[in-house]
């Protein structure tokens, strides 16, 4: 009986879809890297798995180390060769996903690893946006003082950075230092919204003060 299950099993993994075994690996490639199991990534990568593999949702494993704040495992996939730029189903790649959560020591790890900076998320925006908009500071200095990414850029609602940090953000100490360091990057202070409002008009509508003395001590009006 044993030896038949046996045989029976050997006939079907030899006649198992090449494609259905790949998709059986990366679930553990992408299973590793959501735990956080570094063993485990090890035996899938080194078990031959397609290291940029997509889920059913278009995402990686480095997409999904990113997502669950995996250093050490996003480390090991850049070393390995991982893309930050790879496209998930709602546009969100490694690179845009660790400005958009803050991942700032991930996003510095992929820094040697030619992130593409015209790459949009699905509003349109790029990675220093949303870190703006959460007052993720340390995240809003990397991206502002080691890449060249475009701090006027506008996104799909017509918003820069620093109308983000000022419509969005809660006017407090973290959103006072994004406002401060992209204003030294370069961002333009009366760069107004599609219907004419400028940084320094929405922040004083929100009342806050401290951003708003920040962007009118730039030039903002």
């Amino acid at each position: 009986m044993r030896a038949g299950i046996f045989a029976t099993l050997f006939v079907l993994a030899i006649s198992a879809p090449a494609g259905s075994q790949t998709a059986t690996l990366a679930r553990g490639l992408h299973a590793a890297a959501t735990r956080g199991d570094p063993g485990s990534l090890d035996e899938a990568l080194d078990a031959g798995d397609d290291i940029d593999a997509r889920d059913g949702l278009g995402r990686t494993a480095l997409l999904l180390a990113v997502e669950h704040g995996h250093a050490e495992i996003a480390g090991t996939l850049l070393a390995r060769g991982a893309s930050v730029n790879a496209q998930a189903a709602n546009r969100d790649t490694p690179w845009l996903l660790a400005g958009a959560a803050g991942r700032t020591q991930i996003l510095e790890l992929m820094l040697s690893r030619a992130p593409d900076l015209s790459i949009r998320n699905r509003f349109g925006g790029d990675a220093l946006i949303p870190a703006c908009e959460r007052g993720h500071v340390d995240t809003v200095r990397l991206l502002t003082t080691r890449t060249k990414i475009d701090v006027n850029h506008v996104n799909d609602l017509g918003w820069t950075c620093l109308l983000e940090a000022a419509i969005l953000g809660d006017g407090g100490p973290r959103h006072q230092e994004v406002a401060r360091l992209v204003l030294a990057a370069g961002a333009n202070p009366g760069l107004a919204d599609r219907e004419g409002v400028s940084p320094l008009a929405h922040a004083r509508r929100r009342g806050h003060a401290e951003v708003a003395g920040i962007i009118e001590a730039a030039g903002g009006r």
